[in-house]
């Protein structure tokens, strides 16, 4: 299917963009990567009188450390990120960048353009909220910085105005003695997950001083499993198979899923996906903040 007709437009530089979206009013919509929104278009999902295109703007696909945060510009490539050495020091980025859909996605696909999206089914949005993330954001007003907590509020809705774009996502680094990791289930390298787990912790002589656990692919939204990192929150934690804090955890963040039955599989089947998920992300984060060079990767049917 053809999307319905639409008009184009270039934007030159990102204060351009937003009077652009401003003048042309709600009917308009950005274009990022498009890895999202074309197939909605040809879907006829979406159906906006113009497109607002930000690809040819210079100077918005950046990674930059400034030594408390790494910063990504919002037309990042999930390619670039894939192949940083500095994504690489916090371990979250890297396996979500690597396991997003096959190469061609992450050659177009943009950070900014994910998290501006919103889809539920997404890794970004879920991979971030394990870390404290901002999404910088440009308008009429100026530039604001909304923690990524308040970004993203509903599926396919966020605190963007329609006359806003998205300018930067900050990363902070994480305290020494941390490690993270993100799995995803999936069918095919190209589909959306099943389910997917992030986990990021802090350990200190392997008693764990902080977590944070976010479960994607199960809600409308990334779904923080908070009694899950309670569970690990002052444990000593052994990384083994039958460590029974690490099966506690996985049970909490089992009973926080709320999914929806569909073609990837039932509720039920989803909320065990996600144990088994959560299980194998934090015997990953512990080594990994050990100081061990883990490799994660995502799991295929």
């Amino acid at each position: 299917m053809y999307p319905r007709s639409f008009h184009y437009h270039r934007a030159g530089s990102l204060d351009e963009a937003v009077t652009m979206l401003g003048q042309l009013g709600s009917g308009a919509k950005v274009l990022a990567g498009g890895q999202s929104l074309i197939p909605l278009l040809k879907l006829r999902f979406a159906n906006p009188e113009h497109l607002v295109d930000l690809n040819f703007i210079p100077g918005t696909s950046f990674i930059k450390d400034d030594s408390r945060a790494l910063r990504f510009g919002a037309m990042t490539r999930h390619a670039e990120i894939e192949h940083s050495a500095l994504a690489r020091r916090i371990a979250v980025l890297h396996d979500c960048a690597a396991g997003i859909a096959d190469v061609q996605v992450r050659n177009r696909g943009t950070i900014g353009g994910s998290l501006a999206e919103a889809d539920p089914s997404g890794d970004w949005g879920n991979a971030l909220i394990t870390l404290d993330t901002s999404v910088h954001c440009l308008g009429p007003g100026g530039t604001r910085s909304v923690p990524l907590k308040d970004f993203i509020k509903d599926a396919y809705t966020t605190a963007l105005a329609h006359d806003e774009v998205v300018t930067e996502v900050e990363v902070k680094i994480p305290p020494e003695g941390s490690g993270g990791a993100y799995v995803a289930f999936k069918r095919s390298a190209p589909v959306y997950p099943s389910a997917s787990a992030g986990v990021q912790l802090t350990l200190a002589d392997d008693v764990c001083q902080d977590a944070a656990i976010a479960l994607g692919c199960v809600g409308l939204t990334a779904i923080r499993a908070t009694e899950a990192e309670t569970a690990l929150r002052g444990k000593t934690l052994t990384g083994n198979a039958d460590d029974p804090t690490i099966a506690a955890a996985a049970e909490a963040a089992r009973a926080a899923a709320d999914p929806q039955p569909d073609m990837r599989g039932s509720a039920e089947y989803k909320r065990e996906l996600v144990a088994a998920l959560v299980k194998r992300a934090i015997q990953i984060a512990i080594r990994r903040a050990r100081g061990e060079d883990v490799e994660g990767a995502h799991l295929y049917a």
